[in-house]
């Protein structure tokens, strides 16, 4: 079997990985993937949902799975199913689990799901409002796509106001008339985690979960980017497993199929575990980026018999087993990410490759791999022992260099004390 993935990212690199360790698996195609990744896969060209298509119809690939939230924003999945084609990734529809943070907020409250309590503003009046009441910090985000960086924690009002006018500012150019609005939410205290789901719409396995680093900084400072690292499995989650599954996950895919769209592929939730349990921060729709880096290479089950899983409405028996190891994954970004930042900057690296290294924001010179984009490349390492796993990665991270590198020094390293429950 053939098997294309689109996407052009680490998260895509591990995919890739993942896939070509089956043995049922002839050739992986990423598309349109990048110059990191091309030394190791096949990437191609195709930038739109017609060449993907094109390509699918004319060519032996028997699976697509689509890896970044935008071309499944886009609809391609249902595109790719209108054309026969089987593909991992749920329909336009039910990604609003992530395209709509307004959409989520109001199918949890309608299934009683645990999520921090919230008000949708249009205005900054409105808002005004709504601080006074929920008091600070306050969550501000917006309604759409972001990237990973659409929320912002204010400690004071001043921080606050800046952030809703911008928040409403990019949700409409004209702030009091914005269309669908922001949302305001409580904020929740306690440290966080994910969880992803394997689903074919009624049936789903969990993952072992996974905690990823998004602020800039050591210590959790800085601005919010799109991940600087992750680590899993994270052992002190599991206690919660079941009450995750049967009070998030289950009505999660019980209110999608009781809209009609059953949600199909992967379910992220992003979780905060607080003293009155996990609560739901977000839904995504579809595996993260750090996090994919250091889930899938636990992964013993082959990701093709998933997929087919997943596809064929088969996930009820359908086993899902991870390795007894410990991953961390270190992320390396270009100064000023997530900001402003320059490019172009020579990667130098060990050769050939180091085992582990998945690239993101990477392309070709003539002379050898540069940096493209805000986070260059992940660094994974695994061991039996979590500090182990993090100073691997770490002794492998100080092989590689480019001008104005970035890194976190503490990925794995944070204490994730159990809160007591309230009842």
């Amino acid at each position: 079997m053939n098997v294309l993935i689109i996407g052009s990212g680490g998260r895509e690199h591990a995919l890739a990985e993942c896939f070509a360790r089956s043995k049922q698996v002839n050739q992986v195609f990423v598309a349109p993937g990048n110059a990191g990744i091309a030394k190791s896969f096949t990437c191609l060209p195709l930038l739109d949902s017609d060449s993907i298509i094109n390509y699918c119809k004319t060519n032996p690939i028997e699976l697509v799975f689509i890896g970044p939230e935008q071309p499944i924003a886009d609809g391609l999945s249902d595109k790719l199913e209108a054309n026969g084609i089987k593909v991992v990734a749920p329909s336009m529809f039910a990604a609003q689990l992530e395209t709509s943070k307004i959409f989520a907020k109001e199918l949890m409250a309608k299934k009683s799901i645990p999520t921090a309590r919230y008000k949708v503003v249009k205005s900054i009046e409105e808002a005004s409002v709504v601080i006074a009441e929920f008091g600070l910090p306050i969550v501000i985000k917006e309604d759409g796509l972001a990237a990973g960086k659409g929320v912002a924690i204010a400690h004071t009002k001043y921080e606050a106001m800046q952030a809703i006018y911008k928040a409403l500012k990019s949700s409409c150019p004209e702030p009091a008339n914005a269309n669908s609005g922001i949302i305001l939410e409580e904020y929740l205290q306690g440290w966080e985690v994910s969880l992803f789901a394997f689903t074919d719409g009624r049936d789903f396995t969990s993952t072992i979960f996974v905690q990823d680093h998004k602020q800039l900084l050591d210590g959790d400072e800085g601005p919010n980017t799109g991940g600087m690292g992750a680590y899993a499995p994270v052992l002190e989650a599991e206690c919660y497993r079941k009450d995750i599954e049967a009070k998030i996950i289950v009505p999660t895919l019980d209110a999608m199929q009781e809209l009609g769209y059953p949600y199909k592929g992967i379910l992220y939730c992003g979780l905060m575990i607080t003293k009155k349990g996990p609560m739901v921060i977000e839904y995504n729709c579809r595996f993260g980026d750090p996090e994919a880096e250091v889930l899938l290479p636990l992964l013993e089950t082959d990701l093709l018999d998933i997929s087919r899983a997943i596809v064929n409405s088969g996930m009820k028996n359908q086993a899902v087993k991870f390795k007894d190891l410990t991953a961390v994954g270190v992320v390396m970004a270009s100064g000023g990410y997530p900001a402003t930042y320059g490019t172009g900057y020579q990667i130098l690296m060990p050769e050939p490759i180091p085992e582990g290294v998945y690239f993101s924001g990477v392309a070709e010179d003539g002379n050898g791999l540069v940096t493209s984009g805000g986070r260059v490349l992940c660094i994974v390492a695994t061991d039996n022992d979590l500090s182990i796993a993090k100073q691997k990665a770490y002794l492998k991270q100080a092989t590689i260099h480019f001008k104005a590198e970035t890194y976190r020094t503490d990925i794995g390293g944070r204490i994730n004390s159990i809160p007591n429950m309230e009842n």
